[in-house]
């Protein structure tokens, strides 16, 4: 039988290269092996303020941007996890099962807790759960994850083994997907940390739908070093992190890459990287232009997805309610 994907993201801001070459890139290559499941995580995103308008208007944004990266309809479901009631349906069930704990045990929540001490709400504390219901509600069996997003991934599998061996089989237990190189891309500007679209120095990272220009002019812009010894190695960590980019959209290795540029100035290596981004994003960017103009067709897509999407979930859902004791509707 065909392997599961699921994943999702939020449309809680302007997506970065991070975000593509950790998961959207990704995602068009699946869609040709396994049955895939992308969608816009609304529900998620309000666990931190947000503006209705902004959320309306970015759902439709991630919709037509997962069309521009190449996700075909007839061959993945495409939708928004609103449309689907199933995910928050299961979601109350698994609540029951998770320990506060394991929950207080999350980095996600502590770091997010500190930005947001004014909005400290029980969603941000527990969704995690629902992001696990997000992934058993197809029987997952693969999820493309960050390596920041490991610990969500192993709630889920928790969570799915424990509600198995208390109810007897449900649910698959879902394994991860993870880049080796761009499991994680750190902002331009402090490689310590990863890029992130919410960091107020507008030069730390790259839009997925930046120009030409902006993204030549961040690229030289970003941190290096003063050593002038063009290595790979933990040691040079803003170097290493532009060549893990140079890595990610050129499939050259590490030490091509700087067999290549060893007799170099970092800065013909940073107009080199500049413009290997600019071309790979350049037909994204053209594509999201024409489908974001056509309303009527992302609604259809969103529509379709929605169905089939909920079609599954509520197979899975069933069983739950029926093993948990609830009676059938």
């Amino acid at each position: 039988m065909t392997k599961t994907v699921y994943s999702a993201l939020q449309p809680s801001g302007s997506l970065t290269i991070g975000n593509y070459l950790g998961s959207i890139r990704n995602f068009k290559n699946l869609q040709d092996e396994y049955e895939c499941f992308f969608n816009v995580a609304d529900l998620h995103s309000i666990t931190v303020p947000q503006e209705p308008k902004s959320i309306r208007e970015r759902s439709f944004d991630l919709i037509a941007i997962f069309l521009a990266s190449g996700l075909d309809p007839e061959k993945s479901t495409l939708f928004v996890q609103s449309h689907v009631p199933q995910h928050a349906e299961l979601s109350w069930v698994l609540n029951c099962m998770s320990y506060m704990g394991q929950l207080n045990r999350m980095t996600q929540f502590k770091e997010k807790s500190q930005k947001s001490e004014e909005n400290l709400n029980a969603g941000l504390f527990t969704y995690p759960v629902l992001m696990a219901a997000d992934i058993l509600l197809y029987q997952t069996d693969l999820v493309p994850v960050g390596i920041d997003q490991k610990q969500h991934l192993e709630l889920a599998r928790d969570l799915a083994i424990r509600f198995n061996n208390k109810y007897s089989e449900t649910f698959k237990v879902p394994e991860g997907i993870i880049g080796k190189e761009t499991g994680k891309i750190m902002s331009l500007k402090n490689p310590e940390k990863k890029m992130s679209k919410s960091d107020e120095d507008q030069n730390s990272f790259i839009l997925l739908l930046d120009d030409e220009e902006t993204i030549k002019r961040k690229i030289r812009k970003s941190v290096t070093d003063s050593l002038g010894n063009f290595d790979y190695n933990d040691e040079q960590k803003g170097l290493k992190n532009l060549i893990n980019m140079y890595i990610a959209f050129s499939g050259l290795t590490s030490d091509e890459i700087v067999n290549k540029y060893k007799n170099e100035n970092y800065s013909v290596f940073k107009e080199d990287l500049g413009q290997l981004i600019a071309d790979n994003m350049k037909d994204i960017r053209e594509k999201h232009s024409q489908f974001i103009k056509d309303k009527a067709y992302l609604e259809k897509v969103m529509r379709e997805g929605a169905e089939k999407a909920s079609y599954i979930a509520n197979k899975t859902l069933r069983k739950v309610y029926k093993k948990v004791g609830f009676l059938p509707r």
